[in-house]
């Protein structure tokens, strides 16, 4: 039984692009789903699993990103990284203690 992949364009909106700490949380959400996850950037396709990958991108504010998922919860998947891209992964720029 063969399954069609789930797809969607996102664009990264956060200034800094996909530096360190964003490549992290979105390994991490990825690895979180049973379904192979892939990030197609330019003409190249990258494990979404995979920190080092990601790095590898060099995707800057304004590239856009097809996040590709294929699986049994491949929907929830892209919902969860199209999401946090979408935020600008938001949730790294908390506020200091103190400040």
């Amino acid at each position: 039984m063969s399954t069609t992949p789930v797809t969607r364009a996102v664009v990264i909106v956060n200034p800094h692009g996909l530096h360190a700490r964003p490549a992290e949380r979105l390994a991490r959400t990825a690895m979180q789903y049973k379904s192979r996850i892939e990030v197609l950037c330019r003409n190249e396709r990258i494990d979404a699993k995979s920190i080092l990958l990601l790095l590898t991108m060099g995707a800057t504010k304004g590239t856009e990103l097809i996040i590709e998922a294929d699986g049994e919860d491949a929907e929830q998947a892209v919902d969860a990284l199209a999401k946090l891209i979408d935020s600008g992964f938001v949730e790294e720029h908390k506020p200091a203690q103190g400040k």
